[in-house]
């Protein structure tokens, strides 16, 4: 009787995956509040209140071979405590990256922005998938809401969007886009039914647009580079040549990815001047503005982006100059139809 006894409670308290019970402590909902109320405090002490601290560490850095000897990484079939998952977490913390340190510099982050971490918690918490309003009433209007703004930042009358998983997401959608408007067939009959593609950016653009093209399967190869002056930015002319050189080879030009903001240098290609060869040529102007399209906001700096509202399509990240936080992608399109 007591053997049962037991049995019944390490049964109780196991965990079932996929029809094998994995014994172990399993919290309930009065232990699993008390955890992540701690977990809380560990955040705020270690992460947020240190944030701004310029004597603390970036990072506490240790090779990976190091790192996986004081990390406890095994995979179990019983579950931990709690003091030793508050450990672990404190673990993650100590050895992680302090992304809002003020001496962390890298191209994705502006440091800490407190009212953007609340909205992550809240996020967080209520774990929504913004798909449908039934769902996500309340996001699914924010989201609207957001990017309406950014459509008029941009100086389109009307438009539509959509948050992506990334930049690199949002160029690729840009070029499946265009190459559908141009040959809408090619959703039943593939590239087989369409002659060769041919797009073109500049030579500092950002390598997800060359990814793009081996992805949809246009191929690397139809991929023009055009040159850029000393400054970064891509040179009209050159542009002009290239345009004319694939129409004489028998390719389908199609494409121009423009970039506000170049990973090196910082270029803003010049969009007006680009828009003029786009129209010629009835091809879609796509403008890369995953970093730079924030300086839309600034009075000063927005003559940068002179030009931008002629764009078809326009890629831009909220998380790289106005404090969102990651990931935050948009594409915007000027035709919602």
């Amino acid at each position: 009787e007591m053997n049962n006894q037991q049995e019944k409670s390490q049964r109780k308290n196991a965990i079932l995956v996929d029809g094998v019970i994995l014994n172990g402590p399993v919290a309930d909902s009065r232990s699993g509040e008390k955890f992540v109320e701690e977990v809380s405090k560990i955040i705020m002490e270690e992460v947020i209140k240190k944030a701004a601290d310029a004597t603390e560490k970036v990072c506490e850095w240790q090779p990976p071979e190091k790192l996986r000897t004081l990390l406890d990484l095994e995979l179990k079939d019983t579950g931990e405590s709690h003091p030793k998952l508050l450990q672990l977490c404190q673990d993650v913390i100590q050895f992680s990256v302090k992304t809002y340190h003020p001496r962390f510099f890298n191209q994705l982050y502006a440091g800490i922005d407190y009212y953007s971490l609340a909205a992550r918690f809240i996020t967080e918490a209520l774990n929504p998938s913004v798909y449908t309003y039934e769902i996500s009433p309340v996001f699914l209007l924010v989201e609207e809401a957001v990017l309406k703004k950014m459509i008029e930042y941009i100086g389109w009358e009307g438009g539509d969007g959509i948050f992506n998983p990334g930049g690199s997401v949002s160029n690729m959608y840009a070029m499946n886009l265009a190459r559908y408007k141009y040959f809408p067939d090619i959703k039943e009959r593939g590239l087989s039914g369409i002659p060769q593609l041919v797009l073109f950016t500049s030579e500092e653009c950002h390598y997800s647009v060359k990814k793009a093209a081996s992805f949809l399967g246009i191929g690397t190869q139809n991929v023009y580079f055009i040159k850029s002056d000393d400054r970064g930015k891509m040179i009209p002319e050159e542009l002009e040549k290239q345009v004319q050189r694939a129409r004489k080879e028998g390719s389908a030009p199609f494409f121009v990815s423009a970039t506000a903001g170049t990973t090196v240098l910082g270029a803003f290609d010049p969009l007006n001047e680009i828009a003029d060869i786009c129209e010629k040529h009835n091809l879609w102007l796509h403008v890369d503005a995953s970093w730079g399209g924030s300086a839309l906001l600034s009075r000063k700096h927005r003559k940068l982006l002179h030009g931008i509202h002629r764009a078809n399509s326009v890629a831009w990240n909220p998380h790289k100059m106005l404090m969102a936080g990651i990931q935050c992608c948009a594409l915007l399109v000027k035709d919602s139809s």
